[in-house]
């Protein structure tokens, strides 16, 4: 493997070519006829100038060089970076789904249109709700979506809400989207057990209170215990219960949120049902909600009459469009597939290794690190570092000697109530043996601090880049490679 890869426009060469486009056929047109002359570009692109074969090679050299799931081991907790079988992206590929495009007319797309109204039914019979959009395209859009939800409920019924809870373990998209839904958070406290300290909670709520945002399992990955009082005591106040749905590893085929009091909930299916998680998108973060909310959801229902379907855009009380068409048509299918595949035992099978996975994981590394909050782990669990702290190497430290070790760090410094903390998830699709490997590595790290702390703190040794001075990265990113040149 080559260590130093130059930059595809390093391997650019004058007259190489790639791909030529067909002669065209539409008339030359002077483009300031259509564009403003200040909005015309007056200098090329810049494109490298590589053969096909050249840029294959490139990308698949930088591929080997990226950790990725399909190479090894990526216990990053509170994400769910587990397998995505490939049936489902050759599924996705058929050209029937691949191909279509949203304003196609019902009667040629009604195999896509079946999917949007099987996957839905499926999503509703496993959360419990009676009502569902699709089309919100990553978690954080869809804990948008949820919340104006709520919004738009409390609007109707001429309430008036200014605070929706948080749990201090929250994850961070749950504050801002408070804020840009125009509430204002109220944070509670967790108990000794690292559960919502439900007396802390009695403090905060009154009149004013919208709702309560909570992740069931809690980041902490513990069950949330006491989830029927504190629906009610939310209820009591006519607010709502919004559950972070990012992370059904734990309960799919299990339990039902519907049935614990929620009233709105998200579900990130690159996390539960196996979709694309890497590159930043497309995602898909559907929204599910009690049969009080299902007027308000986003406008675009697919709907069957007799054996057909068909997509109907009546407007009513609905929030309107969320998404540019239905949502990500393309994950929807991965995910559809992923379910089928399993069938209602392999559902719930999810749920059950995963909690075996972390469990198993904690016991081999709770001689080690600590663990505070080691009762009821479910599908995640969190240590602290703060012994090996003591000794000289912190959280971030350990998380960079992993890599050395051939594996994906886990989360660092989250949730931010543990000090020290490193969060971890196995996942359901991990075997034993890879899970005891990772802990070998971890008690191999924690055995070289005393002898050999200085390698440790210099870590990773191997990777294609070495440690970077953080701060410096974060206020001084440069990634423009026409300004390097243009430097030069």
């Amino acid at each position: 493997m080559i260590v130093n890869t130059p930059l595809i426009f390093d391997k650019s060469k004058n007259g190489c070519l790639g791909y030529k486009t067909p002669k065209s056929s539409v008339p030359n047109v002077s483009l300031e006829k259509f564009i403003p002359k200040n909005s015309i570009r007056n200098n090329s692109l810049r494109l490298p100038q590589v053969t096909e074969f050249q840029v294959v090679r490139h990308y698949t050299n930088l591929s080997i060089k990226n950790h990725h799931v399909d190479k090894d081991f990526y216990p990053l907790g509170s994400c769910t970076m587990k397998y995505n079988p490939k049936i489902n992206d050759a599924v996705a590929m058929i050209p029937g789904f691949s191909l279509i495009h949203p304003n196609q007319i019902n009667s040629t797309v009604q195999g896509a249109l079946e999917i949007y109204y099987n996957l839905e039914k499926i999503l509703l019979e496993l959360t419990g709700m009676e009502g569902i959009t699709l089309q919100p395209s990553a978690g954080s859009q869809g804990e948008m979506v949820g919340l104006l939800l709520m919004k738009k409920y409390h609007e109707e019924k001429r309430n008036k809400k200014k605070f929706v809870i948080i749990p201090e373990t929250a994850h961070g998209t749950n504050p801002a989207s408070v804020i840009m839904t125009g509430y204002h958070v109220k944070q509670v406290r967790s108990d000794s057990r690292g559960r919502v300290d439900v007396e802390h909670l009695k403090e905060l709520i009154d009149d004013e209170v919208a709702g309560l945002m909570l992740t069931q399992p809690n980041t902490l990955g513990l069950f949330e215990d006491n989830i029927e009082k504190i629906s009610k005591m939310i209820h009591d106040v006519d607010g709502l219960m919004y559950m972070d749905g990012a992370n059904l590893n734990a309960l799919v085929g299990i339990a039902k949120p519907k049935l614990m009091g929620f009233d709105i909930m998200h579900i990130n299916l690159h996390k539960t049902f196996s979709t694309p998680h890497g590159g930043g998108g497309p995602g898909s973060g559907p929204v599910a909600v009690h049969s009080k909310l299902k007027k308000y959801l986003p406008k675009g229902f697919v709907c069957k009459k007799d054996d057909s379907y068909y997509i109907d855009n009546n407007d009513n009380e609905t929030l309107g469009k969320v998404h540019a068409f239905y949502g990500n048509f393309g994950i929807l299918v991965r995910a559809y597939v992923y379910i089928l595949s399993l069938g209602n035992k392999g559902l719930k099978n999810i749920a059950l290794y995963a909690v075996l996975n972390a469990n198993y994981l904690k016991c081999l590394l709770i001689d080690n690190y600590d663990v505070p909050f080691s009762e009821g782990t479910l599908h995640e669990f969190v240590i602290s570092s703060v012994k090996q702290k003591e000794r000289g190497v912190k959280a971030l430290d350990i998380g960079k000697s992993l890599l050395d070790y051939g594996y994906h760090a886990p989360t660092v410094y989250f949730p931010t109530n543990i000090k020290e903390s490193i969060m971890i998830e196995p996942t359901e699709t991990e075997d034993k043996k890879t899970l005891e490997e990772f802990a070998d590595a971890m008690i191999s790290i924690d055995s070289q601090i005393d002898s050999n702390s200085d390698y440790l703190l210099n870590s990773p040794h191997i990777t294609p880049v070495r440690r970077l001075n953080e701060a410096k990265a974060n206020r001084e990113l440069d990634i423009n490679y026409n300004e390097i040149h243009n430097k030069e």
